[in-house]
């Protein structure tokens, strides 16, 4: 048997296991990407919607430079990168796809509402479904009672949360009404959401590590940000001086986007061991979280119907049937040999190294594995990223929003826990690799 052969038998042993790795690392990203819903919500009711995104972009943007030093190290990132130069470019892509994407459902919003606006965005998980189908073979061979619970769990995770938005929130057209303008907006933050996941998976089936990847998307959803605040504010000047009147939040809305930044690194996991197939319909169940906050820390269903916290249950209960589906449906024989076909096209294609892209797709890297030299430095990296958010608390303001505290310690707990154990199965069986 030869070296690639070998390196591939041990990479479809490693898969169930992988698979639930990636399983606990898309309901870990639910988590937090629902959690970062909460400060936010401090914060929104004030600010204007695009400084909203902004602020948080800021926040990501620390945050996504801090915990790959944190994890990993500044000198393991560095020669990761370069191993994967020819892959940066799809990172900066993703960055700019997510800037515009997020951009988009302030218009959907503004126009249909959240209600209708939720649902059709929220098709992104069915476009990265496709897209996984189509250009890196997931699902091929996986056989008709796979493709049902992928397929049918990705479905039902879509059709519960639009039960969940059409019971919570008001079913009335957003103010300024332009009907169509907010549809499209929504299918096209959709489209371009689900769009990026190609970005995503093509890093990892050649190699590339997520911790690497998501510091380039730092620098592109910066500047991308930048460029379209500047177009929707009137300039660079007339965008600073609205982020100074929205100082006294600035601390909220940094601590949604860190909340966020553990959230999309879980997911970015997720894409890695299970694919986008199932693992970013399980990450979509932020919304659940986003719903358990509102609901039992803000209050925001004690208004509601009956008949709506009806639809409520329904709702939650068709997404929880639509993780189990996904979450059980690990990738047959036939289907892993599909990937494999995949990562040995990457590997043709850019001139890699297939034994050494076999085992890091596998979750073995033997550099994660070692111990990277640290420099002195690098210990300023998360002092500084302490030190804006203990400067932009000097300044916060709290909102007058009745929350209920005990219900917040609750959440942060199983946030935390979710955070804590998914993190350490990660480590254990991957070293975030």
């Amino acid at each position: 048997m030869g070296v690639v052969q070998e390196a591939e038998v041990e990479a479809e042993k490693s898969t169930l296991s992988l698979h639930w790795v990636g399983v606990a690392c898309g309901l870990a990203a639910a988590a937090w990407l629902g959690t970062a819903e909460a400060p936010v919500k401090l914060a929104s009711a004030d600010v204007p919607p695009f400084i909203v995104t902004l602020g948080m972009v800021l926040g990501v943007f620390l945050a996504r430079l801090t915990l790959p030093v944190l994890l990993k190290g500044a000198g393991f990132v560095v020669k990761d990168l370069r191993q994967n130069a020819h892959l940066m470019v799809w990172a900066l892509l993703a960055g700019a796809l997510w800037v515009v994407a997020n951009t988009l459902t302030v218009f959907a919003i503004k126009n249909v509402g959240l209600s209708i606006a939720f649902p059709l965005w929220n098709m992104n998980s069915l476009v990265g479904l496709f897209w996984g189908w189509l250009l890196f073979r997931e699902l091929r061979g996986a056989g008709a009672r796979c493709w049902a619970q992928v397929f049918g769990g990705a479905a039902a995770l879509v059709a519960g949360a639009a039960v969940l938005a059409w019971a919570t929130t008001n079913r009335s057209p957003g103010a300024g009404g332009h009907p169509w303008l907010g549809v499209l907006a929504a299918l096209g933050a959709g489209a371009l959401w689900g769009t990026q996941y190609i970005c995503y998976r093509k890093a990892y089936l050649s190699g590339m590590n997520p911790l690497s990847f998501v510091t380039v998307i730092a620098f592109s959803e910066l500047a991308s940000t930048l460029v379209l605040g500047a177009v929707f504010a009137g300039g660079m000047v007339s965008l600073g001086h609205q982020c100074v009147a929205a100082k006294p939040y600035m601390f909220w809305l940094f601590l949604g986007g860190i909340c966020w930044v553990f959230g999309d690194l879980f997911q970015q996991y997720a894409a890695k061991y299970v694919g986008i197939g199932r693992g970013m319909p399980l990450a979509n169940t932020n919304q659940l979280w986003g719903l358990a906050w509102g609901a039992l820390v803000f209050g925001e269903l004690s208004a509601i119907s009956a008949q709506a916290r009806l639809l409520v249950l329904l709702g939650s209960l068709v997404m929880i049937v639509g993780v189990v589906l996904i979450g059980s449906a690990s990738a047959p024989a036939s289907e892993q040999e599909s990937w494999r076909r995949a990562v040995r096209r990457e590997c043709d294609r850019y001139g890699l190294d297939r034994v050494r892209v076999a085992s890091l797709v596998s979750g073995d890297d033997p550099e994660a594995r070692q111990s990277s030299r640290r420099h002195w430095w690098e210990a300023l990296v998360p002092l500084c990223a302490l030190g804006v958010m203990a400067w932009l608390a000097t300044f916060v303001e709290l909102p007058h929003i009745a929350l209920h505290l005990g219900w917040a310690i609750c959440l942060l707990v199983a946030t935390f826990g979710f955070l804590l154990a998914s993190g350490l199965l990660l480590w254990k069986r991957t070293r975030f690799s």
